[in-house]
């Protein structure tokens, strides 16, 4: 007797129908999984055997092959356990499945038969779309996030004889409540820019920064407060729209991480350590999975101690900062990650890091700084839009009692001139702020007239500026002149940026 259940698979990012196919017939007892299975798949054979006899049903010695279709995709994880044994109990004849009733069914087994959760389960439903499925069926512990995904009815279920009884329509429960997926930015930070004392270059070039969405570098030595100032970027960045909130919260789940039901609120903030691998880095592995660079899609990735990361993890970066894509590609298939993230990186200025402090001895020669600061290659850096010197703050600036602005009145602007952008660009879907643009597009916003063009110039030759550094310099500019909501770029505005690019140079 043949059985068809539905259930799903994720590739990169987004969920895939699959249809599982149950053949139960006459014949040696076997039991074959075809259809590109991973070894997690295969193993589901043992897991199925002992659920379904510890929720009081028999396991058909007979031939049983199930079939995973489309076969030309690989199938990876636990989530099939649940409709190959939901296909084998129907094929076998021990349930009647409800006729032309057809469920999504997602979970991994326990040998006690119980449920539980999965990762990708955002993915995996909302690629379901419109196809006709009356409910969707899926662990307890994944219910909140199956029900933001999809306007079907989602049960949430915690063993295969629940299941098998809402199969065979002895069982109606009731749907999951959808959490409200309001998305707001007024989720409290611990943090607030109120509390960086001085520094007030390093805040406006971070304010620009978060406005463009263009990447930075600061440098300075250990206690100026780099890492101070880079923990407090979120706290600056416009809320995320609930089509990024989707996006954002589909990489978490695939890469089984997501730690709270429904959409996530805020912009991610990763900060992995420098000894971070490679593939953890940009993503990979035998089973591809989303590396730092995709879990801070739509957010900060914030690379501490810049010099001290593999040289070859960096150089890995430099594609996804130019095509705000991850590709990974496998003998069998290639996937592709999101990686729209806004770099902020630190590091000192040297080795011993006092070489700019005025009132600490730098103890390394001019070779060892030159060394130091070319583990960071020239085509790396000539990415990174803004760089900055963040010099140790004055004792006056940290004892005082004057208050420094909060993240609110900066995020207002930043939030103002993000508005500005996405008006701009409303045409083009892909783009949403001035660090993505095209050369075309470049062209028509980017406009400078005889005095910016001549400033511009004559920072290009002098700095010895490339052509990537000069359109840096150029959507910089435009950030800057969004910032004051001005429609042309002027001279003041191409001034400030060829600031920030100046220190590069020096």
């Amino acid at each position: 007797m043949l059985a068809r259940m539905l259930s799903s698979t994720v590739v990169g990012i987004d969920g895939m129908l699959i249809e599982v196919e149950v053949d139960v017939s006459n014949g040696l007892p076997t039991f074959a999984i075809v259809g590109l299975p991973g070894e997690e798949v295969r193993e589901s054979r043992d897991r199925v055997r002992a659920a379904l006899k510890n929720s009081g049903l028999e396991f058909p010695a007979k031939r049983i092959v199930v079939n995973l279709a489309p076969a030309t995709v690989r199938k990876e994880g636990g989530s099939f356990d649940l409709p190959i044994a939901v296909g084998l109990a129907v094929a076998s004849g021990q349930i009647k499945a409800e006729p032309d009733t057809a469920y999504l069914l997602l979970g991994e087994l326990s040998l006690d038969g119980s449920l539980k959760g999965i990762r990708g389960t955002l993915s995996m439903v909302a690629g379901v779309g419109s196809n006709n499925i009356a409910a969707v069926i899926v662990p307890s512990a994944n219910a909140q996030e199956a029900a933001v995904s999809t306007r079907k009815p989602v049960f949430g279920v915690g063993t295969l004889t629940d299941v098998l009884a809402i199969v065979s329509g002895t069982l109606s429960p009731s749907p999951v409540a959808a959490a409200e997926e309001r998305v707001t930015a007024d989720g409290k930070h611990d943090v607030d820019f109120s509390e960086v004392r001085g520094q007030e270059h390093a805040k406006r070039a971070i304010e620009v920064a978060a406005a463009g969405n263009h990447n930075i570098l600061m440098v300075g030595p250990p206690g100026s407060g780099k890492t101070m100032i880079a923990r407090r970027i979120p706290t600056i960045l416009p809320p995320l729209s609930v089509a990024e909130a989707i996006e954002t919260t589909k990489i978490f789940s695939v890469a089984g991480i997501l730690s709270r039901d429904g959409l996530l609120m805020r912009r991610p903030f990763r900060s992995p350590h420098h000894s971070i691998s490679d593939v953890a880095l940009v993503g990979g592995g035998r089973v591809p999975r989303p590396g730092e660079v995709s879990l801070a899609h739509n957010g900060v990735l914030f690379l501490d101690e810049f010099t001290e990361f593999r040289r070859s993890g960096l150089e890995v970066l430099r594609q996804p900062l130019e095509d705000r894509v991850v590709t990974i590609s496998r003998a069998h298939s290639s996937v592709t990650y999101p990686a729209n993230f806004m770099l902020v990186a630190a590091m000192n200025p040297c080795p011993c890091g006092n070489l700019t402090d005025p009132k600490r001895e730098c103890r390394c020669s001019a070779r060892d700084v030159e060394r130091y600061r070319r583990k960071i290659s020239g085509p790396l850096l000539d990415r990174i839009d803004i760089h900055i010197e963040v010099p140790p703050a004055r004792y006056s600036e940290i004892a005082g009692e004057e208050t420094s602005e909060s993240s609110e009145s900066i995020r207002d602007r930043v939030t103002r001139a993000r508005k500005i952008q996405e008006e701009r660009f409303g045409q083009d879907a892909s783009i949403f702020t001035n660090s993505q643009m095209s050369s075309r597009q470049m062209r028509k916003v980017c406009r400078l007239d005889a005095r910016s063009a001549d400033l511009l110039k004559a920072a290009t030759m002098r700095l010895g500026l490339s052509a990537r550094s000069y359109t840096k310099v150029l959507k910089v500019a435009r950030t800057i002149a969004d910032l004051e909501g001005a429609e042309t770029i002027e001279t003041h505005h191409v001034a400030e940026a060829v600031q920030y690019r100046a220190q590069s140079t020096s």
